[in-house]
């Protein structure tokens, strides 16, 4: 056994914070706490442990916020991390993601989900207004007001005013909206779509499990796949963007893996993204059941490889927390400090870019751009602009455009893609117009394991860049709330619920 950290993490008998350990053993890395009065756990964090250390060499920067909801000046009575969450001003990152649930009713019954109303008999359903202030209190985050919102549930779109709620997003700033659905109003509705990309929904999110009937039966109660066809197909209509979220269990549709992506790259002209997300296990699941069921990155990564006739390896995944190079120089040509940094925890997700070729071939990111030589190149000007220096912006723009092009191998690159005049654009223009050029006929491959009570890891929570608002002005990470926080807030701010 080789000793990794400390942490803290939860009991998953009464959810209390306890004193974890990571370590490594058998070429996994495994957490273990002790709860005095519901025993030991040692659970998988990650199944291959090499690939842990890899990742860890994209350690994100801290950069709190500066006005915190709630200050925890020390850790005495128990109220440091992971409780009394609302952002805490131990938190080290800002919101880049902000979730409302804007209602628990759905049109679902889903075994899988976090909340549903017909099942807790309560009703959860915050009013405009309510929703209107905790979109500003995102927004109001200094030095970085949140940059993008994602309206979810229940399913958001049961809610009559969901087409004003877009509206109200954009209103209030946010520069990027997005729904989390299971698609079934998208595919009865045919205008629903076009009302939503009208209103300047830019992203739909939608749940989808495989290409087979049998993980919706599963994970959904019954078979939907032929609703999520519709939905996909009303979105095309509406050239609204859509990205699947498949949740994976392992049994039920870890053997779609391959599918799903070869599903998004044929429908390419309107699917933008996979995200992947292995089931967290939120409840009181019996231990033995976590370890049987658990799907991690790593495991996601070799399914990833096998299903796709190893054309997307290992090699081609990095951590969200790797682009901070790119920000932090667009920050430096600007002028100011970036608005939006992915510095989430480095083994909070992986993910990488793909591009689809005119054959269908798939050509990852990595097959024409040397990334880490890339990303280096970035970091080092920009600290070069950072101390400054006579003419320095234009002299590292000139650097650039001889140098970016010495990391690419663009006799690899996709057909319609001239990589190198793309990139150089993109650094010396700050060209959106680019952007989108580097996006076509791309998908980015992703995925977030969501942390439940087993491996639960306040150093992730710490660094945490998706977070819920909710009704009394808290502003709580995503693990947190699910893990900890989810049924007092639920119960607080809701009532009897009354079937129509």
């Amino acid at each position: 056994m080789v000793f990794i950290k400390k942490t803290m993490s939860l009991c998953p008998t009464c959810f209390k914070p306890v004193e974890a350990e990571v370590y490594e053993k058998d070429g996994k890395v495994w957490i273990k706490k002790e709860c005095p009065e519901h025993g030991s756990f040692d659970n998988t964090y990650w199944t291959n442990a090499e690939l842990y250390k890899r990742v860890d060499g994209y350690k994100p920067s801290i950069k709190p916020i500066n006005n915190p909801q709630v200050d925890l000046m020390s850790n005495e009575e128990g109220l440091g991390c992971p409780n009394n969450c609302g952002i805490c001003s131990d938190h080290e990152t800002a919101t880049v993601l902000g979730l409302i649930d804007v209602t628990n009713r759905c049109n679902l019954k889903c075994p899988v989900c976090f909340a549903n109303a017909a099942v807790s008999k309560k009703l959860y359903e915050p009013t405009f207004e309510e929703i209107r202030q905790m979109l500003k209190n995102l927004r109001s985050l200094d030095p970085a007001p949140t940059p993008a919102i994602q309206y979810a549930g229940g399913e958001p779109t049961v809610r009559k005013d969901i087409v004003e709620l877009v509206k109200l997003a954009i209103e209030e700033g946010f520069s990027h909206t997005q729904i989390a659905t299971n698609g079934l109003r998208l595919a009865r509705k045919e205008s629903l779509a076009q009302e939503l990309a009208d209103a300047g929904l830019n992203t739909i999110y939608l749940q989808f499990d495989g290409i087979t009937e049998e993980p919706y039966i599963y994970n959904r109660g019954k078979n939907i796949l032929p609703q999520k066809i519709q939905a996909i197909e009303n979105c095309r209509k509406a050239n609204l963007g859509v990205v699947l979220v498949p949740t994976l269990v392992k049994g039920i549709n870890d053997d779609q893996v391959g599918d799903i992506i070869n599903f998004a790259i044929d429908n390419i002209d309107i699917i933008h993204g996979v995200n992947f997300q292995p089931v967290s296990f939120a409840g009181r699941t019996p231990q033995d059941q976590v370890e049987e069921q658990r799907i991690t990155i790593p495991d996601f990564i070799d399914l990833t490889s096998k299903q796709t006739d190893n054309q997307i390896k290992e090699d081609d995944f990095y951590p969200p927390s790797s682009v901070e190079p790119i920000s932090r120089f667009i920050g430096a040509l600007e002028g100011e400090e970036p608005s939006v940094t992915l510095n989430c925890h480095q083994h909070c997700g992986i993910a990488t870019y793909i591009f689809i070729d005119s054959d269908k071939k798939i050509i990852p990111v990595t097959e024409f751009i040397d990334v880490d030589r890339f990303l280096e190149f970035l970091d080092e000007n920009a600290e070069k602009i950072e101390e400054g220096g006579f003419a320095i912006k234009p002299r590292v723009l000139a650097k650039a455009t001889r140098e970016i092009p010495k990391v690419l191998d663009r006799s690899k690159a996709p057909d319609s893609l001239d990589i190198s005049k793309i990139l150089v654009n993109v650094f010396k223009d700050r060209s959106y117009e680019a952007l989108g050029d580097f996006h076509h006929n791309s998908l980015l491959i992703s995925c977030m394991h969501f942390m439940d009570p087993f491996n639960f890891d306040e150093n992730r929570v710490k660094k945490c860049v998706i977070h819920y608002a909710v009704p009394d002005g808290r502003i709580i990470p995503f693990c947190t709330m699910n893990s900890m926080y989810r049924q007092e807030i639920e119960e607080e701010f809701s009532v009897p619920f009354k079937k129509d």
